[in-house]
């Protein structure tokens, strides 16, 4: 299964993708680090006790162009505990793209069925806990039209594929 690391200013972050459980959100997210979509975005949304989110402001706050939303891949074995890396989306449940959560706790209330569709989840931190824990403690303020904005910028500066294949997941295996 595919590894990604995400280098931060604070530190870094290993994820191990999950194509076995959302093998389309993987397609998606791979997409974006293979592209160099990540470099230079930032982790513009920070709640203590709930989950650290990025993957779609630069630090002006500025969205960056994303593709075109993905499907909502959820299922009842593919829970938000902590350090699994979910999708961010809107009230639509089809509606993410390119942003992402790591989930401080276990939010059982962002899981399908408990309170709605749930939140699309792809992987978990493998490396990095401590990072994630540490961007979670940094002081936050409101920055223009967003709350939760660390004080001090937490930019991802690059995303990689580090282990496992980045092939699209529902390729045919090679013989």
């Amino acid at each position: 299964m595919p590894q990604v690391e995400l280098k931060t200013t604070e530190g870094n972050i290993t994820i191990q993708l999950r194509p076995d459980i959302a093998p389309k959100t993987v397609d998606n997210f791979l997409a974006y680090v293979r592209d160099g979509f990540y470099e230079g975005t930032i982790f513009h949304r920070v709640i203590p006790g709930f989950m650290i989110q990025g993957g779609g402001y630069q630090k002006t706050l500025n969205k960056k162009e994303t593709r075109a939303p993905i499907a909502l891949e959820t299922s009842k074995s593919a829970r938000n505990l902590r350090g699994t890396i979910a999708m961010a989306r809107t009230n639509d449940p089809d509606s993410a793209t390119s942003q992402f959560f790591i989930n401080l706790v276990d939010s059982r209330s962002l899981d399908a069925g408990v309170r709605g569709a749930g939140y699309a989840v792809f992987g978990d931190v493998t490396e990095g806990m401590g990072v994630v824990d540490a961007i979670a403690g940094m002081p936050t303020a409101s920055r223009g039209f967003m709350n939760d904005v660390p004080v001090t910028p937490v930019i991802i500066q690059s995303a990689r594929v580090v282990g496992g294949d980045d092939q699209k997941t529902d390729a045919p295996a090679e013989d």
